[in-house]
Parts: C-alpha cells; structure tokens; sequence
C-alpha cells in the first residue's frame, strides 16, 4: 500500500501543476490566514511559556495531590473498618446466626491473606542494570533491555504460587487473589501506591520447591536471559524465617446477603 502511495505521487503533482494560476492565487491567501490563526491560538494557549514544560509540572503537582488524597482515604477506609468490625462483634452477642458467619469468616482470613503470616521461605529481588561508567546502555542493549519490566515480576509471583507460597508480598504489600501486578515505565504500581525498583519479593513455603518452579517457568527463563545478556539484578535467597504483613487494603465486596432479622 505503501509502494502505491508513493507511484501516486508524480501522478498528483502533474495534476497540481496543470491547474490554472488563479486557482493557486487564491488558496495563498486562505492557507495565510490559518497559519496565522494557529500561531494566534498557540499564542494564546501558552501564554509565553513552555506548553510542554507546563505539562510536566502540572503532572507531577497531581500525583503529588493523589498520593496525599490516597493516604487520607486510606486512614478513613482503616477508621471506618475498625468501627464495622466493633459493631459487628456488638451485634454477635445477641444474634447467633451472625456470630456463626462471623466465625467462619475469620477461620477463612489466614488463607485469604488478611492475617500476618510468618515461617521459612525466600526473599527474592529484581533491579535494573546497572548504567556503565559513562553513562551509556551495555553493548547491544535497548533502553528496554535494561529495566525490570511487569511481566518479569509477574512472572516469578506466578511461580511462587505455583510452588505452594502460603502467602506472597510484593514490597511491603501482601497479596490476595484480586490483587493486580502493574508497572508503568520501570514504577510498580501496586494497591494504589507507586515502588522504584530495586522491588523486592517475598514468600513462605518450601524453599526447594520455590527454586525448581523458577527454574521450570519459561517465562522467568525469559527474564533470566536478560539478566546474562545485559545485567539485570536478580537473586533468590532462602530464609529461616520470613514476616508477611497482613493485607492492608480493603476487599471490594461483590456479593453479600443478611444474616439474621
């Protein structure tokens, strides 16, 4: 399609060429006036100063305004909680029904990641290559190449669960089933909150089995070729013991029905 756009060409300029001069006089003008009437409008937009510069910062003072307005909700979220827990424990003394619910559901948050947990497992970290003394990227390699991307953390998440994780961390994060792994550029994005690498991973099972299910995913084989090719940090280390925090976030409910009259 491409080939034919450019044989159209001399085709489209003969047929330009054969118009009568007045009929070029005239679209002078016309094309005079729009010109001037961006410059106006650019003019007028950017006020004498750096349109994309004003983008940057107007950026930047918003995430700042998000991360402020994100650990206000937080702290309501975590008030609000508390008060639904005391008054659900009120309301178990009285009602039986509620009270069974509310024992089953606790004897279910340990699984569920809502309990701090603590055993043997490993600690495992992905970073970025390291620059060269000059500054530039390693031979061959793309600026790509050199960072630690989404799918390689992803990847050895999904192998640790695979291997039998009782539970898995991401940082200071503890993940549960609906929580999502998103990086945007080289930034982990995780539960509303923003992590530079290096990122750290954490896990409690069996060590042995942590290591085989690593070493059999293709995808972390994947990851681990970038690692040879162009220096990415990437170390799994086994621990006597390993402290997961409880899941600090708040579940979104999709389903609910009443309990008692």
């Amino acid at each position: 399609m491409f080939a034919n756009r450019l044989r159209a060409v001399p085709a489209l300029l003969r047929r330009l060429t054969r118009r009568p001069r007045s009929a070029w006089a005239a679209l002078v003008p016309i094309v005079a006036l729009a010109a001037g009437l961006l410059f106006a409008t650019s003019g007028q937009t950017a006020r004498g100063t750096d349109l994309r510069g004003g983008e940057v910062l107007e950026l930047s003072g918003l995430i700042t305004q998000r991360r402020a307005a994100l650990a206000e909700q937080s702290a309501e979220a975590r008030e609000l909680q508390a008060q639904v827990e005391r008054l659900t424990d009120e309301t178990a003394t009285q009602n039986g029904a509620v009270a069974a619910a509310q024992e089953e559901g606790r004897s279910l948050t340990l699984s569920a990641g809502m309990e701090a947990l603590t055993g043997p497992g490993v600690r495992i970290t992905l970073d970025d290559a390291p620059r060269l003394p000059d500054g530039s990227l390693p031979r061959g390699a793309r600026p790509d190449d050199v960072v630690i991307h989404q799918s390689d953390v992803q990847a050895v998440v999904n192998a640790l669960w695979a291997g039998g994780a009782d539970g898995v961390a991401i940082m200071d994060q503890r993940l549960i089933a609906t929580s999502a792994v998103r990086c945007v550029g080289n930034v982990l994005l995780l539960e509303g909150r923003t992590y530079s690498p290096p990122f750290v991973v954490t896990a409690i099972g069996d060590v042995e089995t942590f290591v085989d299910q690593l070493a059999a995913s293709p995808q972390v084989a994947v990851f681990q070729d970038a690692v040879a090719a162009f220096g990415l940090g990437f170390s799994v280390r086994g621990l006597v013991a390993v402290d997961l925090p409880a899941h600090s976030g708040t579940p979104a409910m999709q389903y609910a029905t009443p309990v008692g009259g």
